[in-house]
């Protein structure tokens, strides 16, 4: 019998991973690499330096992570690796890295699909699982409604709705930015909303459907609730308190919490919980809806803004009344790691479902 050890390998954005995990549940290290303080400089992801960052900390990222695992390379039974997707310069360094490093271990190599990763996130947690769970993937980059199906111990996805603009993560991070705040913006604003009023601006959301009314959609979109966060600055004067406070904790060189609310008025707190406020209602409401219509009972939440300590309990509260249940990843699980990509090789490991020397990044990989 085989060891069941994989090693994942993830570099789809901004974090540098490498994890071993046993069997697909079983975690023995992983290590994250995160250039998220150099970013920040920035306001978001710069594609060329992610790259660069992810040349440099690959090698010792995985060196770590066998370490910490306390395993030699040879004890290792597959590569795993992000294939897409992702910004295309970040995958092909995993890529690449993980290609030679299978080759020359005269291991297999599997490719992975980020968004599948981060569905086994919370799925390698659960060891007893339903043939059919609803997964709402939501981060940055991505907001999908997925039926994942098992299937002699493969998995397969159907997409059943996602975003038609901007993701979940990404309207975070631009009302942030909006309004002063640093990079990434979930953080700041899920912390900053609990001294605000979530109902004092009514945001409202647009139902949308690309179905028909045998197979509809559940789709997202939250270009409308950047605009009108943009509009209500404007409308009521909140310009000025935003300049100051940009200016104030971009001064400071590791601003905390007691530092953005120092340099946040009443009303720009208020308007931060009503923003949280009505994005999480809406990812519930549509995440419901196809929950019943698509007779789901169990619901998988992972991603980044999974994270999100309101949209973990007003989830976990609506799930309950509707008697269904709801699994969310541990904290170390919800934004991009390694462990999530070996998880999901083990059963492509156990299909042997092997990718070729010819795997290239895929920027635009979909799945289902």
């Amino acid at each position: 019998m085989g060891t069941g050890l994989i090693l994942g390998i993830e570099s789809s954005c901004d974090e540098t991973a490498a994890s071993v995990v046993r069997g697909g549940h079983e975690v023995l290290s992983n290590i994250v690499a995160s250039q998220m303080q150099m970013h920040a400089l920035y306001g978001g992801v710069v594609p060329e330096l992610a790259s660069r960052e992810h040349l440099r900390n690959i090698v010792p990222v995985v060196r770590e992570a066998l370490t910490q695992a306390n395993i030699a390379a040879q004890d290792l039974e597959a590569i795993a690796v992000t294939a897409g997707p992702g910004l295309a310069g970040a995958l092909l360094v995993g890529i690449s890295f993980a290609k030679a490093y299978s080759f020359g271990l005269s291991k297999p190599l599997i490719a992975v699909n980020h968004l599948e990763g981060h569905i086994h996130a919370v799925l390698m947690q659960s060891p007893q699982q339903d043939e059919q769970q609803l997964a709402l993937v939501v981060s940055g980059g991505h907001t999908h409604l997925y039926l994942a199906q098992q299937n002699q111990g493969a998995w397969s996805y159907r997409n059943v709705g996602r975003t038609v603009d901007d993701a979940a993560g990404e309207a975070y991070d631009k009302v942030a930015k909006l309004l002063g705040l640093g990079y990434p913006g979930g953080p700041w604003i899920d912390k900053l909303s609990t001294y605000g009023n979530p109902k004092a601006v009514p945001f409202r959301f647009v139902e949308i459907n690309r179905g028909t009314t045998e197979a509809p959609t559940f789709d997202f979109s939250f270009s409308g609730i950047k605009t009108a966060v943009l509009r209500h600055v404007e409308t009521h004067g909140l310009k000025p308190s935003i300049e100051a406070r940009r200016t104030a904790l971009a001064a400071i060189e590791n601003p905390t919490l007691e530092d953005a609310l120092a340099h946040t008025d009443q009303p720009t707190r208020d308007l931060i919980a009503s923003f949280q406020h009505a994005v999480v209602g809406n990812l519930i409401r549509q995440t419901l809806a196809a929950a019943q219509h698509h007779n789901a009972r169990s619901i998988v939440v992972s991603g980044g803004v999974a994270a999100n300590r309101e949209l973990r309990t007003r989830f976990t509260e609506a799930a309950e009344k509707n008697g269904l249940t709801v699994h969310f990843p541990t904290a170390a699980l919800s934004t991009d790691n390694a462990a999530m990509i070996a998880a999901a090789a083990w059963p492509k490991f156990l299909q042997q479902d092997f990718a070729t020397a010819a795997l290239n990044a895929t920027p635009q990989l979909r799945l289902g």
